[in-house]
């Protein structure tokens, strides 16, 4: 009963502040298929670049979306060689991504930045034959955002998510410095009395476990694993979920790595063979 009401209130908090979609699997739109390069839509708090794999054209495809570091954009997603390695890899397994502009450089996972990510999944489902399969990717402060979109109330359905350095604590974050704390009460427009409302990794702890790709460092000075990748990986669903220590500081290079980009792939293809396996 408790989680009933939570995620009620959760939906209540959200779905009011937030544009709601229904688009089935492979609904086409007006304007015909471009694969193999960025497509940009002017999504309402910054444009949102969506690229399709020549693979898709013929066949259903997942979709990934992928939520920004601080102070970044989509075009610095896509244009940074490292963030490639990763983007490359998705797109070369046939996962079509999507770069959110999340509602802007500094949203935290806010109304506005879910707002933006659904009015970007809703245009890019109607452009490709998508398999009707979701999974979110968070860099950073992009966390916030990814694994909010995976609880309930979100604007549409996430089956898996992955978190590189992630916050995933937004108390944690409003706690720890002032200008982190400036940006979310902008963002949020809440005092301190309200921001657990909207934490994700609190509500994380009302609902089943979620399959979870975690990387993380304990040298991270910049997200604190301790009170964001360890307490997250608690709620981890066993048997599908991938938890990954690392070394080295905030967003360093061996997150990037092929070998890292081949474990994240792995992560996404067990979910869609169980997925498949299901509705078999």
């Amino acid at each position: 009963m408790r989680v009933r009401r939570c995620r009620a209130r959760w939906a209540a908090l959200l779905i009011g502040s937030v544009f709601m979609g229904s688009v089935g699997p492979g609904d086409a739109g007006a304007a015909p298929l471009t694969v193999d390069r960025w497509i940009r839509q002017n999504t309402a708090g910054g444009a949102s670049y969506l690229r399709v794999p020549a693979a898709c054209a013929a066949r259903p495809c997942p979709l990934v979306i992928v939520s920004h570091p601080r102070a970044q954009t989509a075009e610095r997603l896509r244009d940074s060689p490292q963030v490639n390695v990763l983007l490359s890899a998705l797109l070369n397994a046939n996962f079509a991504v999507l770069l959110s502009g999340d509602g802007g450089p500094n949203s935290w996972g806010s109304a506005s930045a879910l707002y933006t990510s659904a009015a970007a999944h809703l245009a890019a489902v109607r452009t490709y034959p998508w398999n009707g399969r979701t999974y979110a990717l968070g860099l950073s402060m992009g966390g916030l955002l990814a694994l909010r979109s995976a609880l309930p109330g979100a604007p549409y359905e996430v089956r898996g998510v992955a978190l590189i350095d992630a916050w995933v604590s937004l108390s944690g974050a409003w706690a720890s410095a002032p200008s982190r704390r400036s940006e979310i009460r902008a963002a949020y427009n809440v005092d301190h009395s309200r921001v657990a409302q909207y934490d994700p990794l609190h509500l994380t702890a009302l609902v089943p476990p979620l399959p979870l790709f975690i990387v993380s460092s304990p040298d991270d000075k910049v997200v604190p694993a301790a009170i964001n990748a360890q307490r997250l990986s608690s709620y981890a669903q066993p048997g599908v979920s991938d938890v990954v220590t690392l070394s080295g500081a905030h967003m360093g290079g061996n997150r990037f790595s092929p070998a890292l980009a081949s474990r994240l792939v792995a992560f996404l293809q067990r979910l869609e063979r169980l997925a498949g396996t299901r509705s078999s």
